[in-house]
């Protein structure tokens, strides 16, 4: 990988923006990263703690962990203490110049920092104030906190585990509403930047986690409550059943989805079982399918058992049937798709020495996209960013020396 460039400003389709970024943990900083690999320039302020994200997972260094590193490149980092009346005002002063403000702080907590939207729009009312809150803010939980595994649970995510395994319910073993709300901001906040070309004016976005969750999950599962009065208790039968899961084969697992009518008729022609699905109704048309769904998922796990994992993913490709090798976390390096791809990447990172990367995922015909800059040490930016401000060379000092602003060691202050 050609190390991200650390001098001059990034390029992208959002070159130009500038976006403080208040957010912590993992779903604002996820989106604003997204937005830094787009070319925005991205300011993550701090507090002298810290982001709590720095410390998961093994690390070579204190605070530089691998969850922080791969949520947080491709931005500058400054550290301000905003419960001191001299940091709000630094902030206050970042905002002017900027076009976005992203943050997760609770309303109620950023209104008593005197940073609710009215506090920033009144110095720069062309700018985007993006709220990241666990629930709307018209509703009885507006004032909530809210972490992935609660959205999860109240997005009824462990529910739907539980009606296909043993009846336990349980989370998504990944950060999965943090995620998709973070992709879901990112779409809210552009929206907003190309309302303000045409209006001149910025304006609060709220992006809700529970509201956004809900409606990923009841898209699927709504089912027949869509309806009033209900057809059904809602639920989208194929993907309850307990049938879907990866196959197991002779000596290990697939992924295969044999989904369409002419999906069906090649894997029996391929399997020599040509008087099939014919011959068998549950297998003559999707409907039928459906409607039938635990028994044909049975009947197909036990033709998948009969032969190897390369065997079936071969054959399956041939057929052009939809199939995947079921991956764990260090076969997933090798996939050979990914190789081919450069998508895991090597970076040195002036701190932590090499580490590996992903790149982004999108493609762009014309427009540069990708990391510009390492995930920062805290504090590591601080004097260039308030230079930039309009901050003097005193200005600075005075508010290091009086433990508002905080640099990483070694930084020039």
């Amino acid at each position: 990988m050609t190390a991200p460039a650390e001098s001059g400003r990034p390029t992208g389709p959002l070159s130009g923006i500038r976006v403080i970024d208040m957010t912590t943990v993992l779903m604002g900083p996820y989106a604003s990263q997204m937005m830094g690999d787009m070319g925005a320039d991205v300011i993550k302020v701090e507090a002298p703690e810290g982001d709590l994200i720095r410390q998961i997972g093994p690390a070579r260094h204190d605070g530089m962990g691998p969850i922080y590193l791969n949520a947080n490149r491709s931005k500058r980092a400054i550290t301000l203490d905003l419960k001191r009346p001299e940091g709000r005002a630094a902030l206050l002063r970042l905002c002017e110049g900027a076009d976005v403000l992203v943050c997760n702080v609770r309303a109620k907590a950023m209104k008593r920092l005197g940073l609710a939207y009215e506090d920033v729009a009144a110095v720069n009312p062309r700018l985007v104030y993006a709220g990241m809150y666990g629930y709307g803010q018209d509703g009885p939980y507006a004032a909530r906190p809210a972490y992935d595994d609660l959205i999860q649970g109240g997005a009824a995510l462990p529910y739907l585990f539980s009606q296909v395994n043993d009846g336990k319910p349980r989370y998504v073993p990944s950060a999965i509403a943090d995620r998709v709300v973070g992709l879901a901001a990112v779409g809210a906040i552009l929206a907003a930047i190309i309302d303000r070309g045409r209006t001149g004016l910025g304006q609060k976005v709220e992006i809700p986690m529970f509201e956004t969750m809900v409606s990923v999950v009841m898209g699927d599962h709504l089912g027949g409550l869509t309806f009033e009065p209900p057809l059904d208790g809602g639920g989208y039968r194929r993907h309850l059943s307990p049938g879907r899961r990866p196959y197991q084969t002779s000596d290990g697992y697939i992924c295969a989805l044999i989904y369409t009518d002419s999906h069906w008729q090649r894997f029996f022609a391929a399997i020599g079982r040509q008087e099939m699905p014919a011959a068998d109704p549950r297998f003559q048309t999707f409907a039928s399918r459906m409607a039938n769904v635990n028994e044909v998922y049975d009947e197909l796990s036990a033709i998948l058992l009969t032969r190897t994992s390369a065997d079936w993913i071969a054959l399956l490709d041939e057929a052009d049937i939809p199939v995947m090798p079921m991956h764990d976390l260090e076969s997933l390096l090798r996939d050979p798709h990914l190789v081919e791809t450069g998508f895991f990447q090597m970076a040195d990172h002036p701190s932590e020495g090499r580490i590996r990367t992903m790149a982004v995922p999108s493609k762009w015909s014309r427009s540069a996209v990708g990391p510009s800059r390492h995930a920062p040490l805290q504090g590591e930016h601080s004097t260039e960013i308030l230079r930039e401000a309009g901050f003097t060379a005193e200005e600075i000092a005075a508010l290091v020396a009086g433990g508002v602003v905080t640099c990483a060691p070694g930084a020039a202050v």
